[in-house]
């Protein structure tokens, strides 16, 4: 007898109807902590669901997700209200939730947040530490996974935009236990030997779990001691790491960590030509002013009759000079008069004139004698006239 065999279609159909008869798994109350947490534009809402040993998809509609009263968050525990069902298309089981509510944070959420409270109170995130990207890096350093798309993608932007750049890899884990302190070590490397003039650090995204080293101390202290600049570009642009706040620079993206630190060179060559392009426009535009300047200079009088302004000032000064003449001659003549009143005045009262009409003066010792009874027999005496002078003898 031979046995017909079935589809993939009619098996992942069986399995769901099967699981839709289970009474149980219609009405599933369940705990656990959500990683992989996506919250599509849509509405719905995408995660895991795990605890220690096991996990399981789960989905939760816009119109229950609208319900919520809380954000919910990779790392926070809680307790689920829904239905298990089989998803044919893939052949998988997941959770189709109802309801949601919080039992908790989880462990690493916790950690997270008591280390990145701490960092930050040391100051390892003020932005007066952060250093400069380099403009025209030509060794860009990359930390991450030897295989896998983040380093292909870092290499592709970067070359595309640059193709002198040079990428130096330096392959580190970049999940699971003991990566933390492979990527400090390559960190420190880096600076030792002075391996690049940028360092990125990267890797794709994931769950809090996956990106855990990069959240870890060691490698938050690693970037803060580095002399070369560091850009952190650690999962999807919704996540955020420790390393992020930390680095002098943060990336949403690997590949967006590349544009950063490579510029497009057709751009800058771009640039440059506009540049040169202003600057001869503007040295044309400077040379037409200055000649338009000098042509106008030449124009002046000052250049067509150099000696017109010092004649001016020749007949300035004829000028002055002669009203200083007239000045002096005014002055002469004023004091001639005065002079010619003055004398008259004094000829009017001088002894002379009266000595002119017939008197005379007797003096004793120089001394004039205004009274006969002054004088004695026998007194020598000067008697002065009008013209001469002789001596006597008092009879």
């Amino acid at each position: 007898m031979e046995i017909t065999p079935i589809t993939v279609t009619e098996l992942n159909k069986y399995m769901k109807d099967r699981v839709a008869e289970d009474e149980f798994l219609q009405n599933i109350y369940i705990k656990g902590e959500i990683s992989n947490f996506k919250n599509h534009y849509t509405g719905h809402m995408y995660f895991t669901l795990k605890d220690e040993n096991s996990l399981i998809k789960c989905i939760m509609f816009k119109a229950y997700a609208a319900r919520l009263k809380f954000v919910p968050k990779d790392g926070m525990k809680v307790v689920i209200f829904g239905t298990v069902s089989v998803f044919e298309r893939d052949g998988v089981y997941q959770i189709y939730c109802k309801a949601m509510k919080e039992d908790g944070i989880g462990d690493l959420y916790t950690a997270y947040n008591e280390l990145k409270e701490k960092l930050e109170k040391e100051g390892l995130f003020d932005k007066k530490h952060k250093k400069p990207i380099p403009f025209m890096a030509r060794r860009i350093g990359v930390l991450t996974s030897k295989t896998g798309a983040v380093i292909r993608d870092i290499i592709n932007v970067s070359t595309r935009r640059n193709p002198n750049v040079y990428i130096r890899l330096l392959p580190v884990p970049v999940q699971g236990e003991g990566a933390g302190e492979k990527i400090a070590e390559a960190i420190k490397l880096m600076n030792e030997k002075n391996l690049a003039d940028v360092i990125i650090v990267a890797r794709g995204g994931g769950s809090l779990e996956d990106l855990w080293p990069f959240n870890e101390e060691v490698v938050a202290r690693a970037i803060y001691d580095s002399k070369l600049p560091v850009i952190s570009a650690v999962g999807h642009e919704t996540d955020f790491t420790i390393a992020d706040f930390v680095a002098d620079l943060r990336a949403p993206t690997p590949s967006a960590a590349a544009e950063l630190a490579v510029p497009e060179v057709s751009k800058i060559e771009e640039m440059i030509r506009n540049y040169q392009n202003r600057y001869r426009l503007a040295l044309k535009k400077k040379v037409e002013y200055m000649k338009l300047r000098y042509e106008k200079c030449m124009q002046s009088r000052v250049y067509k009759e150099p000696l017109q302004a010092i004649n001016e000032k020749y007949i300035t000064i004829d000028m002055l000079v002669k009203s200083i003449n007239d000045n002096i001659n005014k002055k002469v003549i004023m004091c001639k008069k005065d002079f010619t009143s003055t004398i008259t005045k004094l000829d009017a009262l001088s002894p002379l004139k009266t000595l002119a009409r017939g008197y005379s003066i007797v003096t004793v010792e120089g001394k004039a004698i205004k009274n006969a009874n002054e004088l004695v027999k026998g007194d020598k005496v000067s008697i002065r006239f009008s013209e001469g002078e002789k001596n006597a003898e008092i009879l």
